[in-house]
């Protein structure tokens, strides 16, 4: 744990609450559980509560009067003191034929009184109501005795001092303890700090990256994107097979027009995208990111270079077999190789058969000639590259593109196995263009929401719209979803590689 994790202000607080909200909820429940359980539990208790007046015997004139007051509140702290003494407690004992001692009795027993008063009150607890009122009664009563005995002159007479009972002890109609209010009340607090507390731990312990507050801990590169996380994204992860106007669209929109500001020299025309681990979302991402720039009109060659774990041709549909590996051993020409996809300017370079050296060849001169032919003749080239802690293929790819992007899943990706990732390509001097997070939660403290008109109606003519296309179960025909009867697959211009335009380097 860093410096850096212990300065949390009142913002982070929060989101921590807000992300552990089960947790901390589920903690009072129990804490007001226990509280409860503790309450039927307890056995009850109940005080019977008496009161006696310590008078001072005099003939009654003022001045009498005010000694005498004066040496009752000095003698009556003394007697209190002899509330829970053998010569009080023994003759209670005696007269209830109890079978307890007087150590256990004064456990049960309890004399107080407050000061600059000649009052004193005893309170007995015992689980019997009417015990509890027979003891105060018996002790009462032998305290008063113990007094006369204790003050009376050695030479004779009566005692000076006399003790009254003024309050006698009844029996309680409802126990002292336990107090279940209070019980409830203690758990419910014990139970939220336990809470809070677990959670604040655990977001100390716990170096996921969940969003933006957590990235910004790790590095100040900038957020171009934010993925929301999608159920159906498994089944349906292009760009083209989810509503035009649906959160995921609009994230990938937003990626587009972050990266034109990100990349305002126009330097970075080849953009590789990477992740720090397997399973992040890099390659849906660079799939997405290539549809997106197509839709905004631009060509576009997505090429697939993790020549490890290929994706880009599943997702699009494509012929593998072929491809980028194909070209850099010399096999077949580039311009040959280009996989048109969809109804824009979009051409695909699949990563062909997979080799034994893939760091090699994406380290080679051809690497670097077949991406400046690609420069030449498309206006973005997009490389999906493999990710940056299990291999080095795209740490040595990064030298030859004009931008990287890194994509870092919430959740998923810790803090510094992203700072390593970052570092990787700090050490070759790699362009960083930014960070994408993907799969943030669409609500909760970590969300990353986008403002999106949601129109489902059909619009009106002449309206601009970005038409939305899904795979059928056929992977050889497409439909494009454009609300009109009268577009038909024939009647769709067909998508050619311009082989002209592909010069050779």
């Amino acid at each position: 744990m860093t410096q850096g994790d212990l300065n949390l202000d009142l913002r982070d607080y929060l989101r921590i609450a807000r992300r552990s909200w089960i947790l901390i909820i589920a903690s009072a429940l129990v804490g007001i559980l226990v509280g409860g359980a503790a309450s039927v539990l307890i056995r009850p208790t109940y005080t019977a509560k008496t009161q006696l007046f310590v008078a001072i015997q005099s003939s009654g004139s003022i001045q009498e009067l005010q000694q005498g007051n004066t040496f009752s509140q000095a003698r009556v702290q003394s007697y209190v003191k002899t509330v829970d003494s053998p010569i009080v407690l023994q003759p209670a004992i005696d007269a209830l034929g109890l079978t307890i001692s007087p150590e256990e009795l004064a456990n049960q027993v309890q004399a107080k009184t407050d000061l600059n008063t000649v009052l004193i009150d005893i309170d007995v607890s015992d689980s019997s109501p009417v015990q509890a009122a027979a003891i105060a009664q018996a002790v009462a009563k032998s305290l008063i005795s113990a007094v006369d005995s204790l003050e009376r002159p050695k030479t004779g007479g009566s005692s000076p001092v006399s003790l009254s009972i003024i309050s006698p002890a009844t029996a309680p109609t409802a126990p002292s303890a336990p107090n279940t209010r209070l019980n409830l009340v203690l758990g419910l607090l014990i139970g939220l700090a336990a809470g809070i507390g677990s959670a604040i731990l655990r977001a100390h312990l716990d170096n996921r990256i969940r969003g933006e507050a957590d990235l910004r801990r790790v590095t100040e590169a900038s957020l171009l994107g934010a993925i929301s996380f999608d159920q159906d994204a498994t089944k349906k992860p292009l760009l083209t097979q989810a509503p035009a106007q649906s959160p995921r669209a609009e994230s990938f929109r937003q990626l587009r027009t972050n990266l034109q500001f990100a990349n305002v020299a126009g330097h970075a025309q080849t953009i590789l995208v990477t992740s720090s681990l397997p399973g992040e979302g890099k390659s849906t991402t660079a799939t997405n990111l290539a549809i997106a720039l197509a839709q905004a009109g631009q060509t576009v060659c997505l090429v697939d270079a993790d020549l490890r774990r290929p994706m880009v041709d599943e997702y699009l549909g494509l012929d593998r077999n072929a491809g980028l590996t194909t070209a850099l051993v010399g096999d077949a020409d580039v311009a040959d190789l280009m996989q048109p996809w969809g109804e824009d300017n979009l051409f695909v370079l699949t990563s062909g058969r997979i080799p034994p050296n893939p760091s090699e060849l994406l380290g080679s001169g051809e690497m670097q000639n077949l991406i400046s032919r690609l420069e030449q003749s498309f206006d973005s080239v997009i490389i999906d590259a493999p990710p940056l802690l299990p291999v080095t293929d795209a740490a040595v790819l990064s030298q030859h593109v004009g931008g990287v992007v890194v994509v870092a899943s919430v959740q998923k990706i810790r803090q510094h196995d992203l700072e390593k990732s970052l570092a990787a390509l700090r050490l070759v001097d790699a362009k960083i263009l930014g960070v994408v997070l993907n799969r943030l939660p669409a609500k909760g403290p970590d969300s990353y929401a986008y403002g999106y008109y949601a129109d489902t109606e059909r619009p009106k003519q002449g309206s601009f719209r970005v038409e939305s296309r899904e795979r059928p179960e056929s992977l050889n025909q497409w439909v494009l979803d454009s609300g009109d009867p009268d577009v038909t697959e024939e009647s769709r211009p067909a998508s050619h590689f311009p082989s002209d335009r592909l010069r050779r380097g």
